[in-house]
């Protein structure tokens, strides 16, 4: 069984920056899927983002009833009410985020994108597979910080300081290339795809639930940690574990220098061959107000810096810019 050619994004919350905008015009007119849904659990501010997604060809936007999505998975996996019963204990948006997302994509099948994501290519490539996630440099998964060794610590560290040191200096990225491969591999969960009813994905639904509820609402515990966990433990189903290239070109931290202001920027140099998405790391700090990324900021900055160029390119130019 493939995964069909159908796209999600789940957003929590009444107004829709335009940076996140961004992310599903680029997922509709660059991916190739047939159709990009936008589940949104309130009811959308009509302002000029929401405008530009009703009015764009193959995205869709869809109320959506978490509580009642979660209790269909649910039902599908014989656990009841309890994937629904964790969403609303869940402490914040994130997590829910990570759970929702899960759900959906076993109960219908396709391709998750975060909404802090730029699509460049087609991700037709990708559906060949049962189940498909990616993986990014990172320096401190779990294991690492739940270790007491004192020589993993001071080793991360070393490489933490380095990554900060590489965040900071003018095209730190370039440099970051040539050493990334002394950093871990760890899985994220912000570009995921899967059949319908993949029996991975239903183990990571399992999976969540099984965890104590003290760790429930943790940072990364439903989503990266516990995909490495999953993922490291050989419970693969079929799952295949994409490149750091094809999502996370530029990994975490590394990824401020997106947003960095040049003379003039060179974006082919940025991508990897085997990019297909740009995942850009909003929580990251050096980036910009997501606020303040709007398209006249696009148009602005579409020379001197690699985000801007990155929109520029995936919307099509001056005609394709809302």
């Amino acid at each position: 069984m493939t995964i069909p050619a159908l796209g999600h994004s789940v957003w929590i919350g009444p107004r829709l920056p335009w940076a996140y905008a961004f992310a599903v015009l680029s997922a509709a007119r660059q991916g190739g899927l047939d159709e990009i849904v936008l589940h949104h659990t309130d009811e959308l501010a009509d302002d000029a983002p929401v405008r530009s997604l009703a009015r764009e060809p193959g995205v869709r936007l869809a109320r959506t009833d978490p509580i009642a999505r979660l209790l269909e998975a649910g039902a599908a996996l014989g656990t009841g009410e309890a994937l629904a019963d964790l969403y609303r204990r869940l402490p914040g948006p994130v997590a829910r985020a990570d759970l929702l997302r899960a759900a959906i994509l076993y109960l219908e099948g396709g391709v998750y994108l975060d909404l802090d994501t730029v699509t460049t290519a087609s991700l037709l490539s990708l559906l060949s597979a049962r189940a498909f996630v990616g993986s990014e440099f990172i320096v401190w998964p779990l294991a690492v910080r739940n270790s007491r060794s004192p020589l993993v610590w001071a080793r991360h560290l070393g490489l933490d300081l380095a990554r900060k040191a590489m965040r900071r200096m003018p095209d730190g990225w370039r440099a970051f290339r040539k050493v990334e491969n002394h950093y871990f591999r760890g899985i994220n969960n912000a570009v995921m795809g899967c059949a319908a009813g993949d029996a991975f994905f239903a183990k990571y639904l399992g999976a969540m639930l099984a965890l104590p509820r003290e760790s429930q609402g943790r940072p990364y515990a439903l989503g990266p940690d516990l995909l490495q966990e999953l993922a490291g433990a050989g419970s693969r189903d079929g799952l295949v574990v994409h490149a750091p290239g094809v999502f996370y070109p530029l990994g975490p931290e590394i990824s401020a220098h997106w947003f960095r202001f040049h003379r003039r920027v060179d974006l082919s140099s940025a991508l990897r061959p085997e990019t297909r998405i740009v995942h850009w790391y909003a929580s990251v700090g050096g980036t910009p107000p997501v606020a303040d990324i709007t398209p006249d900021y696009v148009r602005r900055n579409r020379e001197r810096q690699l985000y801007s160029a990155l929109v520029w390119a995936a919307l099509g130019g001056p005609a394709g810019l809302p």
